[in-house]
């Protein structure tokens, strides 16, 4: 049980480094080291991977706001819709799912069952796009196609809102195919539309479950640790190729908790 606790520790480091030097993927290990790791439940885990996300992202922020990486203007504009769907899925549609959700036979599909499998299914999801890549290309200024960020947005805010990921590997191929940032730009505005999504996201699950705020704080600090390292790493490593072995991590972790969830 120690070694699991250590790990899961040490793990919130890792979410910090990730979310750091790509801008999304750390919201991906936070769930399953929360629920298998940390032993928290599927359910409450949700929340408190919104706030952890949130918090450590808000201090990324202010690091790539210092130097100028962000978009803000682009960041708000996608942030609007994307807090409108997360707000509503928080507030409504998560409340409203039974815990008992289907029943086959001997089979009974639980909430916190579903919602680790959904978490599943949106990595391996995730783990395609990183493994295949996306070229990273100075491309000329052209007009931000609005109505694509923003249906973007909306379905990042409810994915956001049903597994508490952040959605950055949505957000940064967002950014730079509707509103044509450069990848670097694209990973810090990334991080700003997270930390105010997640933070305000979380304020709906306030007051609902009990939260232990001591270990909702060492997490949390333990990860800013690592986002510090990964934003400072961001200088010397490939973006691309870190995002190709994550990528392929992240296709391992997905079809473990699919097989762990449904056959173990």
């Amino acid at each position: 049980m120690e070694i699991l606790v250590f790990l899961g520790y040490f793990g919130a480091i890792l979410v910090g480094l990730i979310l750091g030097l790509i801008g999304g993927g750390g919201s991906i290990l936070t769930l399953p080291i929360l629920v298998y790791l940390l032993g928290v439940d599927a359910v409450t885990a949700t929340g408190y991977s919104l706030f952890i996300i949130g918090i450590t992202s808000f201090v990324g922020t202010l690091r790539n706001a210092n130097e100028k990486k962000i978009d803000f203007k682009i960041g708000l504009l996608f942030t609007i819709p994307t807090l409108l769907s997360l707000y509503f899925t928080r507030l409504v549609i998560f409340p409203a799912i039974p815990g008992e959700i289907l029943s086959i036979g001997d089979f009974f599909l639980m909430k916190p069952m579903a919602i680790m499998i959904l978490f599943a299914a949106v990595m391996l999801v995730a783990s395609y796009s990183m493994i295949k890549g996306r070229k990273d290309e100075e491309t000329e200024k052209k007009t931000t196609n609005f109505a694509k960020l923003s249906v973007t947005g909306l379905g990042v805010g409810l994915l956001s809102g049903l597994v508490g990921a952040g959605g950055g590997f949505i957000i940064i191929p967002a950014l730079v195919f509707f509103a044509y940032l450069p990848m670097k730009n694209a990973v810090a505005t990334s991080i700003f539309i997270i930390a105010v999504n997640s933070l305000l996201g979380f304020t709906g699950d306030i007051g609902k479950h009990e939260m232990d705020w001591p270990f909702l704080l060492l997490f949390s600090s333990l990860s800013i640790v690592g986002i510090f390292i990964g934003i400072y790493l961001t200088r010397f490593i490939s973006g691309t190729q870190l995002k190709k072995g994550f990528g392929w991590f992240v296709l391992i972790m997905g079809t473990f908790i699919l097989l762990k969830e449904i056959f173990l």
